[in-house]
C-alpha cells in the first residue's frame, strides 16, 4: 500500500505538467488576448500601436510562449498564483471566494444523483422485464437526452415563477448567515444538476446489479437459505457498488468544471462561471489556476476510487 501510494504521488508531477502545458497551449492558439478584452473594440480602434504594445508589455503578454508558461509555473511552485489580468485581484482570493460555492453545489448534486440513481438502478434490476423496469429505462433515456439548460429553465419557470416555492437564482443574501439560510437557493440548482446525472448513475447501477445477480456467490447465498432481501442487498448490491463507486468518484472533479451551465442559469457564484469569464477574456493566469485545480481533483479522485474499490471488493488488491 505504501509503495502504491508513493508511485501514484510521483506520477502526479508529469501528468500535471502535461495537462497544464496543453491548456496553456490551447489559450495561446485562441485568437486575441487579454488586451482586446480589457480595452474593448472601440478603445482599441482609438489606440495606436505603441499604446497597445505598452499595455501588452505591462501585462507580460509580449514575452514568448514558453517564457510566460514557465514564469507562471515558477510562481505556482512558490505559492504565488498571480493576479487576474482583467480585474487585478489576486487569483488566490478569487478562488477562495468562488470554490466553496462550487464545492457546495457539487456535493449536493453528487449526493442527489448517488442516492437516487443507485436506488432506482437497484429497483430496476430487481424488477427486470417488468413494468417498473421498462418505465425507469424510458425515464433514464429521457434524462440522458434532455440538456441541462432546458431542464434548468423549465424548473425555474415552474418552481420559481409559477409556484414561487424557490428563489430564481443566486446563492445567498446579505442577511443570510449560515447554510440553513442559504438552503432555498441551493435546492433548485442542486436538484437540476443532480437529476441530470441520475439517469447515467441509474443505468450504470442497473447493469452492475444485473451482472452481480448472475454470479455464483449469489446462488451460493440463496442455497444457504438466506432471505432474498438479504441476498440482494447485502451480497449483490455490495458487489455492484464497486463499479458504481468508480463512476461516482470521477463525477466530483467533473462537476467542479462541468457545472458552468447550471451556474450560468442560476447565477451561482462558483468556479465554473468564473472559468468561463476567464476564458472569454483570455485571462490566462486565472484559467491556468482553475485548470490546475481540476487536474488535481481528477488525480485525487482516481486515487480515492482505487482505495474505495479495494475496500468494497476483496478480490482487488493494491500493490
Amino acid at each position: 500500500m505504501i509503495a502504491y501510494t508513493l508511485r501514484r504521488f510521483l506520477a502526479l508531477a508529469p501528468m500535471m505538467l502535461l495537462m497544464t502545458f496543453l491548456v496553456f497551449l490551447g489559450l495561446e492558439l485562441t485568437p486575441g488576448d487579454a488586451v482586446s478584452f480589457i480595452a474593448g473594440p472601440e478603445a482599441m480602434a482609438n489606440m495606436d500601436g505603441s499604446q497597445l504594445a505598452a499595455l501588452r508589455e505591462s501585462l507580460g503578454l509580449d514575452d514568448p510562449f514558453l517564457a510566460r508558461y514557465f514564469r507562471w509555473l515558477g510562481g505556482v511552485l512558490r505559492g504565488d498564483f498571480g493576479y487576474s489580468l482583467t480585474s487585478g485581484v489576486p487569483i488566490a482570493r478569487i478562488v477562495a471566494e468562488r470554490l466553496p460555492a462550487t464545492l457546495e453545489l457539487s456535493a449536493a448534486a453528487l449526493l442527489v444523483s448517488t442516492l437516487l440513481g443507485s436506488a432506482l438502478g437497484l429497483a430496476s434490476a430487481l424488477n427486470r422485464g417488468k413494468a417498473l423496469d421498462q418505465a425507469l429505462t424510458v425515464a433514464g433515456m429521457i434524462g440522458v437526452s434532455v440538456p441541462e439548460f432546458f431542464f434548468g429553465l423549465v424548473s425555474i419557470l415552474v418552481f420559481s415563477i409559477e409556484l414561487k416555492w424557490l428563489p430564481v437564482g443566486g446563492r445567498t443574501r446579505p442577511e443570510y448567515l449560515g447554510l440553513w439560510d442559504r438552503l432555498p437557493h441551493l435546492v433548485l440548482p442542486a436538484l437540476v444538476l443532480g437529476v441530470s446525472m441520475t439517469a447515467g448513475v441509474m443505468r450504470y447501477a442497473r447493469a452492475s446489479m444485473l451482472d452481480a445477480l448472475g454470479k455464483d456467490f449469489m446462488r451460493t447465498a440463496r442455497s444457504k437459505g438466506l432471505p432474498e432481501a438479504r441476498v440482494d442487498l447485502v451480497h449483490g448490491f455490495r458487489a455492484a457498488l464497486a463499479p458504481i463507486a468508480v463512476l461516482i468518484g470521477f463525477r466530483l472533479p467533473m462537476l467542479i468544471g462541468g457545472s458552468v451551465v447550471i451556474e450560468q442559469i442560476f447565477q451561482w457564484p462558483g468556479v465554473g462561471s468564473e472559468f468561463l469569464a476567464a476564458v472569454r477574456g483570455q485571462n490566462y493566469p486565472l484559467v491556468m489556476t482553475i485548470a490546475l485545480l481540476s487536474v488535481l481533483a481528477v488525480l485525487a479522485a482516481s486515487f480515492l476510487v482505487d482505495l474505495a474499490t479495494a475496500a468494497l471488493d476483496p478480490r482487488v488488491k493494491l500493490s
